[in-house]
């Protein structure tokens, strides 16, 4: 499950993210469908920490890896997401560079971060072993997803992106565009205009670019646009269309 290596490569990867479904058994339907890991989302979705811990538990098992959206930017919801077995932090609403500086800070061990050293429970499959070798590890694997979606994000896109710890640039792409001024219209040249911004900003310095899709001509066209690291998602709406289409 080295799925660090393949973000720092920028290799094609792919997975999902779910909001309403904590079902025990979707890591497990999400991995036989071919993803590479699954975005379970605390900021709209009503997740709670417990119900991750059960989900990252299930996940790593089956070889599928859990990221976690946290709520806001906070040392509480990032420490606490990593000790229960989040492989990387989604950070939603980020702004400035201070920002991401807090974000990696809580993410790592010292002396890269403040992370709370705790050894022998869900983030490490409860093994007992040399702590020094993990937080080594911790520190290597940890993967910080940093979302742009605001125009303050996207006037600071460049420094955000040069700030080391962060792996991937995700494009929260309906917020942009209303903070754009241009609420859901994907077409807009302020958005693409934006989109570029950010694809440059990333490729500058050497980091992945994230998004969420919800069919596949919108994975094809990002892809092209320089996208690597791509979700799928809702999970609510793929159901619905699937269930309409067998019911019409």
């Amino acid at each position: 499950m080295d799925l660090k290596n393949k973000v720092t490569s920028l290799d094609q990867i792919r997975g999902a993210m779910i909001f309403e479904f904590f079902s025990p058994g979707m890591p497990i339907i999400l991995k036989n469908s071919g993803c590479e890991f699954i975005i379970f989302d605390m900021e709209h979705g009503g997740l709670s920490l417990e119900q991750f811990k059960t989900l990252s538990l299930i996940s790593k098992a089956h070889q599928i890896v859990p990221f976690i959206r946290i709520p806001e930017v906070s040392y509480n919801y990032v420490a606490r997401a990593l000790d229960l077995g989040a492989y990387g932090i989604m950070t939603p609403m980020v702004n400035t560079p201070d920002d991401v500086l807090k974000i990696v800070s809580s993410s790592k061990y010292p002396p890269q971060g403040k992370r709370g050293a705790g050894f022998g429970f869900a983030h490490d499959n409860y093994i007992n072993q040399d702590p020094l070798l993990y937080i080594k590890n911790a520190n290597k694997s940890l993967i910080n997803i940093i979302q742009i979606e605001t125009k303050t994000a996207l006037e600071n896109v460049n420094e955000i992106a040069s700030i080391v710890g962060v792996d991937c640039l995700w494009v929260g792409h309906f917020d942009l565009t209303n903070f754009l001024g241009v609420p859901g219209d994907f077409n807009s040249k302020i958005y693409l205009d934006a989109i570029n911004e950010i694809v440059v900003a990333a490729k500058s310095n050497n980091k992945s670019l994230g998004i969420m899709v919800n069919n596949k001509q919108e994975l094809e066209n990002y892809k092209k646009l320089g996208f690597n690291m791509i979700a799928v998602g809702t999970e609510m709406n793929i159901l619905s269309k699937a269930i309409s289409q067998i019911l019409k």
